[in-house]
């Protein structure tokens, strides 16, 4: 077999698929270690060697041509058939270890993922974990994630999403406001409530509720006299307090369910669900400390599925 390439190059080719996919020297530097001038003279040898522009570039932004596309997206299928043979010699070998920097929103962290942190140290000593919970969306390269975990989270080619659970949406309300106000017995009844609203931190859009009518998907998103943003617990607690209904996960209240501090309403219409997903990056940026803890989520499933 004739040899087409040096250690260097295959180096360079990995810079230039950092940039393409942070879509920013900067930012692409800071994942590899090196300084952002190293990434753009690497990327100029492969335009050199290839006779062909890979990116426009601009004083804020670059872009792939249409020539620097094609040569991406054969060599992120080919770097990533180099990892993941490399790793099928060492896996045996390799005990997950470092850094793990995952991003989780409240409710979830909380509820779900803080109480298994514990078991998963038991499993795997050599991996520290630093816990990101916040609501917001997270840029995995410029911020230096491993994971993060999102409820309905939108498809993106550069990530892998591996679905967590769909968790199951109740309306609750404290006994005494439904002594005070009384207890909706259908969707029309709803106008005439307390409707705390939860409306998302980044563009202040409500949350419209979901519910089940004979089979079809019905929402609904009324006048409100209490909003939340950026934690749903926010809305729980005034609920709690008898500040009126309040639609969330019932995974997040099945304590104050059990207990009868909360409780729930609207069943015929129930049956509706959010999807909650691990989220992280393709191929070569998999360590195994990441696809250890990937792999010991999943375990539970089955588990929150039945709850």
């Amino acid at each position: 077999m004739k040899r087409h390439f040096e250690d260097v190059q295959l180096g360079s080719i990995e810079l230039f698929c950092l940039a393409a996919e942070a879509k920013n020297f900067t930012a692409a530097a800071k994942v590899a270690g090196i300084a952002p001038a190293a990434i753009s003279r690497s990327i100029s040898r492969i335009e050199k060697r290839l006779g062909s522009r890979l990116f426009v570039r601009t004083t804020r932004s670059i872009r792939l041509t249409d020539a620097g596309q094609t040569f991406f997206e054969q060599c992120r299928q080919a770097l990533t058939q180099l990892v993941e043979a490399q790793q099928v010699v060492m896996g045996a070998q390799s005990v997950p270890s470092g850094l793990l920097r995952i991003s989780i929103p409240t409710t979830y962290g909380h509820h779900r993922i803080l109480p298994l942190l514990p078991k998963f140290r038991a499993l795997y000593p050599q991996v520290t974990v630093d816990v990101h919970i916040s609501n917001r969306n997270i840029d995995f390269v410029a911020e230096g994630y491993d994971l993060a975990i999102r409820v309905s989270a939108q498809p993106d080619s550069g990530l892998i999403a591996r679905l967590l659970e769909d968790a199951r949406l109740v309306v609750i309300a404290a006994p005494s406001y439904l002594q005070r106000a009384g207890t909706p017995r259908t969707l029309e009844d709803l106008p005439a409530h307390e409707c705390i609203q939860y409306e998302l931190p980044s563009n202040g859009r409500r949350i419209a509720w979901l519910f089940q009518v004979n089979g079809k998907e019905q929402e609904f998103s009324g006048e409100v006299g209490y909003s939340c943003s950026d934690d749903v617990l926010g809305g729980v607690t005034l609920a709690k307090h008898g500040a009126g209904l309040f639609q969330t996960c019932r995974f997040i209240v099945e304590e104050e369910l059990a207990n009868g501090s909360l409780v729930e309403v609207l069943q015929p219409y129930s049956g509706r669900s959010r999807p909650f997903t691990v989220l992280y990056p393709h191929g070569r940026y998999v360590p195994q400390r990441v696809r250890a803890f990937v792999d010991f989520l999943l375990q539970y499933r089955d588990e929150w599925a039945a709850r």
